[in-house]
């Protein structure tokens, strides 16, 4: 199972950093956005973040004219034809997705593999919509795509290991670390960190410390990137609930359930930086 052409659904920031680093990778890319004007602005964006790579010399011009020559940007899901591999990056809303995976399946050569990019739903509920279960199966980057390493590879039951071991191979030729991890909702890394985001919470609601407070320690303690609100800010509010809401149904412990404060914010619209405000003010 060979990977030349990758077709990516979804031109948010999690396709379009994926997108990037397919192309990298040297493989031919379309990605499909709902709208052309959004496709275009993929586009866009990816050349505005190829050329200050160039000017950080970590990228020359040459291979960042190499890139774009490389990717297509288009508003009709016809265009994925030819792709070996199709990874779904639509908003995480179980019924869209399933939509999704079964008009992939009608239109996809059996043989292309069709992969989500879900951070919260089980992969069995969307390979089941599909002719091909066999082929299909998760594929979570981290956001940014193009910086973080890790790839959560999950396998549902249906999965060949044919598909596995193709899936796999990208990641690598991708220049990622996949992991490999059962079908159940949250993988690796969400069902740990969402245990700690609802534990930061709590503190907060509790009055132990202010939410700059939880995050300097978590920083300069624990030496993490950024804390749990910031964290939280950056991934949306709005995804953060579903998560907390999916782990809950699969697993029943009352660590995975959403806060009321996360729900009141969410209501409100305050879903983080995309917003400008969520637990912090970005505006």
């Amino acid at each position: 199972m060979g990977i030349a052409k990758v077709g990516i659904v979804g031109s948010g920031v999690m396709g379009t950093g994926i997108a990037e680093v397919a192309a990298k990778a040297g493989h031919d890319v379309v990605l499909r956005s709902r709208q052309q004007d959004t496709a275009d602005a993929f586009v866009s964006r990816l050349e505005k973040s190829l050329a200050k790579q160039v000017e950080r010399e970590k990228l020359d011009s040459a291979e960042m004219t190499a890139v774009l020559g490389r990717v297509v940007a288009t508003d009709h899901l016809g265009d994925l034809l030819e792709s070996d591999i199709v990874v779904e990056c639509i908003v995480e809303d179980l019924d869209l997705k399933r939509e999704m995976f079964a008009e992939l399946d009608d239109l996809m050569d059996e043989r292309a593999i069709l992969v989500s990019n879900t951070s919260t739903f089980p992969i069995v509920e969307l390979a089941t919509r599909t002719a091909r279960p066999d082929r299909v199966c998760g594929m979570h980057f981290f956001n940014p795509a193009p910086v973080m390493k890790l790839v959560e590879v999950v396998r549902p039951v249906t999965a060949s290991d044919e598909t596995i071991g193709a899936v796999i191979a990208f990641a690598e030729g991708c220049g990622k670390s996949p992991v490999e991890v059962e079908d159940r909702a949250g993988f690796i890394v969400n069902r740990l960190l969402f245990g700690y985001f609802g534990d930061a919470v709590r503190m907060l609601e509790n009055g132990m410390a202010s939410a700059e407070d939880i995050d300097t320690a978590m920083q300069k303690g624990c030496n993490y990137p950024m804390g749990p609100f910031a964290l939280m800010d950056l991934i949306g509010l709005d995804v953060v609930v579903g998560v907390f809401d999916a782990l809950h149904a699969e697993y029943g412990e009352s660590r995975f359930a959403c806060h009321p404060r996360l729900r009141r914010l969410n209501t409100a619209g305050h879903l983080g930086r995309k917003t400008g405000k969520g637990f912090f003010d970005y505006t």
